[in-house]
């Protein structure tokens, strides 16, 4: 686990599979029905606090050798609501059999905890850091969080959330790379309505997790190639009740 600004350069292998291979997320029931994200897309898991955990699992299988579904790639994780948990990527790095030190390793972080300097990692920083790494995935947790800060002007917030998302969308597509962005509500407000219908209007994947009468539902709502349905979480997935939040 290092930072996205202090770390050396190291030089890593490219990737050598081919530029449509799927990451998906290697759980039973889901995988059947949703193949997983592809390089390019701009993607959010929002909803239930479990996409914090989903979004821990992809930094560990993008770290997978292609021939076990991985992408053989460093990730890069934006912290924007302070959520990221070693511990838990190391457990679940243990239950593919990887060893949690190198995993962490290969995990970039920066934490903003601004409005402002989540912008600044996301137009000035990023793509740097993709291309210096070679990374192939990218999380940003907590988009929306400082956003709601009311020390943040809300149109002139708006506007520059506005202007992020599509930036998210466009560096995807053009750096091949899939980033996913995690949103997870505690309260509603018009603020908030808003920038969460900014943020799935961007998206194209739109992934939300939902709890429905005490049962977890994965709920794909927006997909360019894959009509919307809702199954059931599996309650036996690995490490997934290990971190489950409240």
């Amino acid at each position: 686990m290092d930072s996205l600004f202090h770390t050396p350069l190291c030089v890593v292998a490219a990737l050598s599979g081919k530029s449509n291979r799927l990451l998906a997320l290697g759980l039973p029931k889901i995988d059947d029905v949703f193949p997983g994200f592809q390089r390019g897309d701009f993607a959010v898991l929002f909803g239930h606090p479990i996409c914090r955990t989903l979004s821990f699992l992809l930094c560990v299988r993008c770290q997978l050798p292609l021939r076990k579904e991985g992408l053989n790639s460093r990730a890069i994780y934006i912290d924007g609501g302070n959520t990221f948990d070693p511990y838990a990527v190391s457990a679940i790095a243990r239950e593919y059999g990887l060893k949690p030190e190198s995993v962490l390793e290969n995990i970039f972080i920066s934490r903003a905890f601004t409005a402002y300097q989540l912008t600044v990692l996301v137009f000035e920083k990023l793509e740097d850091a993709l291309k210096r790494y070679r990374s192939k995935v990218v999380v940003v947790s907590g988009i929306t969080r400082l956003f709601l800060d009311r020390d943040v002007p809300k149109k002139e917030g708006g506007d520059v959330f506005m202007k992020m998302t599509r930036h998210l969308l466009e560096l995807a597509s053009r750096r091949r790379a899939v980033i996913v962005a995690t949103c997870v509500s505690r309260r509603y407000s018009r603020r908030s309505m808003f920038l969460e219908a900014v943020l799935f209007g961007r998206a194209n994947t739109v992934i939300g997790l939902k709890d429905s009468q005490g049962a977890l539902k994965f709920v794909l709502e927006f997909h360019p190639n894959i009509k919307p349905f809702t199954v059931d979480f599996p309650s036996n997935a690995v490490t997934m009740d290990m971190f489950m939040e409240t």
